[in-house]
């Protein structure tokens, strides 16, 4: 299972439910990288989703601690159960929120980290993986800027 998510310079991912600053760029990307993949994602971050509808074109997976149905989604309660559910998948990620990278991590073995060059504030963060000794950095798959912003797509890989 891997994980994908884009960063600030600070590795804050977002404030207030969404990103502050997202470039259409690192979008394409999720897009393309997690396209006919399963997709574990929180309660909350399905709020930030167009229409709070799943993301077409995969299967989606939601982790939440309720019961209410949530249309187009599979509940799990557990990090575990997800985790289990993800090993049936051919391609399986973890795509937010905090809580929920925080809870599946240490089941990843690839995270695919943009980095966006900014620092808005942020309330919720993504693990550093440049300080984790569990992590490295393997590849520098795409660098560019994108109105005035600079970036980097990586590849982190689990020791």
């Amino acid at each position: 299972m891997d994980a994908i998510v884009a960063v600030y310079d600070d590795w804050g991912i977002g404030a207030g439910g969404t990103q502050p600053v997202a470039l259409s760029t690192d979008r394409k990307f999720f897009r393309e990288t997690t396209r006919g993949a399963m997709v574990i994602v929180g309660r909350r971050t399905i709020d930030d989703f167009p229409g709070k509808k799943p993301l077409p074109g995969r299967v989606n997976v939601a982790l939440t601690r309720g019961d209410a149905e949530i249309p187009g989604f599979t509940l799990c309660h557990s990090p575990e159960e997800a985790a289990e559910l993800a090993k049936a998948a051919e391609r399986a990620f973890v795509i937010g929120g905090g809580s929920i990278y925080r809870q599946m991590l240490p089941f990843c073995d690839r995270a695919y980290v943009t980095k966006v060059h900014v620092t808005p504030e942020s309330d919720t963060f993504f693990p550093n993986l440049d300080e984790d000794a569990d992590w490295e950095l393997s590849e520098v798959l795409q660098s560019g800027e994108e109105n005035g912003i600079g970036y980097e797509m990586c590849l982190y890989t689990r020791k």
